[in-house]
């Protein structure tokens, strides 16, 4: 069910402030009353959430304008209402608030209808609301939800507490205080006779015709001396009217919330809360996955350069190699060795040059300039250069000590250095191969 909370304000505090909720699919009332002041808002506060809020205000307090102003432009136009209107208002421009409606009257050829507020009436009924947390983003003068006659030289009226509700036209409206209708009324009916020239002259001399205006009143009026015509229509209760001629879209969609005033989107606690929820959910998953992106960089790093290594490596051991991928390195690792290793694993290459490393290492006056493996013999054959001819010795007898075979080639003088050769097996080999 649609419902909405009307509250109509007062032009001071201490005024009473009248409230209804009403159903828009049932058009009826659900419950109405009245506060003493405004200061008693605070308890319309839990009536209005979950329905939407429309204010009502005094257009006793607001002067609605209408004009012709010579400009295609929306913007241009707006700067120069204000000063166009400034012999008009009784307050300085700069203290008053602006707020256009954009609407298009065919009887009228005037192009811009503009309510004047004082900057602090507005402020002061926006505090009134926000005080009580009440969010409402409609507010219109009452005077524009009268009912709208579409007759000439009519109007409608109520009676609503201490004062009087008129509606004249679509721009047209006025509040009043019961006190002053006399004066008011007669206002009234002068007003239109002189603006719709219902004055009607026929010879010279004739007496002048006068068309009486007419109101629709929805409540008893005060008695007139002003030849009125007041037309009694069904009593209404005043808010419930507002409403009825609200939701029939008579009013129009005018706003005074506009600019500065215009009410900002409230999100609800659980909803708030649930946003910061996600917010700080979120922002875990993108430090999370920053960390872990970071961590991938320099593991992916670290990975390259171990890749550089190995294939550094493999190039130095294999100098004639131009390509190396890290995809196939094993496969190519395998087919080296296999094309330089034996088929037994103590008589391999690798196996009897690990046995040479050890003497290496003792002897570091042994320079080894080329290493050849003969896969037949399983032999190794070494040829070394040394800065003297006991460095061959040494070097014969701690591959001996090994558990190697070694022989000593031919020995030749290059120099300061001197190049000798090696054939170097293992024990094992050397005696397999005389027992054959």
């Amino acid at each position: 069910m649609a419902e909405k909370l009307y509250i109509r304000l007062g032009s001071n505090a201490k005024d009473a402030v009248h409230w209804l909720i009403f159903s828009d699919d049932e058009e009826g009332i659900i419950a109405s009353g009245e506060l003493p002041n405004a200061d008693a808002l605070a308890q319309l506060a839990e009536k209005s959430k979950q329905r939407e809020v429309i204010t009502f205000v005094p257009a006793s307090d607001i002067s609605l304008k209408s004009l012709k102003v010579p400009s295609k432009s929306v913007k241009a136009m707006r700067l120069a209402v204000p000063y166009m209107l400034e012999d008009e208002l009784a307050q300085d421009v700069e203290d008053l608030f602006f707020a256009y409606n954009d609407i298009k009257i065919e009887t009228s050829e005037d192009n811009c209808f503009v309510a004047v507020v004082e900057h602090e009436q507005l402020k002061l009924w926006k505090s009134w609301l926000d005080n009580a947390n009440i969010l409402c983003k409609r507010m219109l003068p009452d005077a524009l939800a009268m009912p709208l006659t579409n007759e000439e030289n009519s109007g409608s009226a109520i009676v609503l507490g201490e004062q009087i509700l008129i509606r004249q036209g679509q721009w047209q409206g006025i509040t009043i205080d019961i006190n002053t209708w006399p004066l008011i009324s007669k206002s009234l009916s002068h007003y239109i006779d002189e603006t719709n020239n219902t004055s009607q002259e026929s010879d010279e001399g004739a007496e002048t015709e006068t068309v009486a205006f007419s109101l629709n009143a929805y409540s008893t009026l005060p008695e007139s001396d002003v030849e009125l015509v007041i037309n009694p229509m069904p009593e209404e209760l005043p808010l419930a009217l507002l409403a009825v001629t609200f939701n029939s879209g008579s009013a129009g969609k005018f706003n005074l919330l506009q600019g500065e005033f215009k009410t900002k989107e409230q999100r609800s606690p659980a909803l708030t809360s649930w946003l910061w929820a996600a917010g700080i959910a979120t922002l875990a998953l993108l430090l999370n996955v920053g960390i872990k992106g970071a961590e991938l960089m320099q593991l992916n790093s670290q990975q390259a350069q171990l890749e550089q290594q190995i294939i550094s490596t493999y190039k130095k051991a294999f100098p004639k190699t131009k390509r190396v991928r890290i995809s196939t390195l094993r496969s190519q690792l395998k087919q080296k060795l296999k094309a330089v290793g034996g088929s037994s694993d103590e008589s391999s290459f690798l196996t009897i040059l690990t046995q040479v490393q050890p003497a290496l290492s003792l002897v570091k006056d042994i320079k080894p300039q080329t290493l050849k493996f003969d896969g037949k013999r399983n032999e190794i054959r070494m040829q070394a250069l040394a800065s003297d001819y006991q460095y061959f010795d040494q070097f014969k007898i701690a591959l001996e000590k090994s558990g190697l075979t070694v022989s000593i080639g031919a020995q030749n003088n290059q120099g300061d250095q001197i190049s000798g050769s090696f054939s170097i097996s293992s024990t094992n080999t050397s005696t397999n191969s005389k027992g054959r």
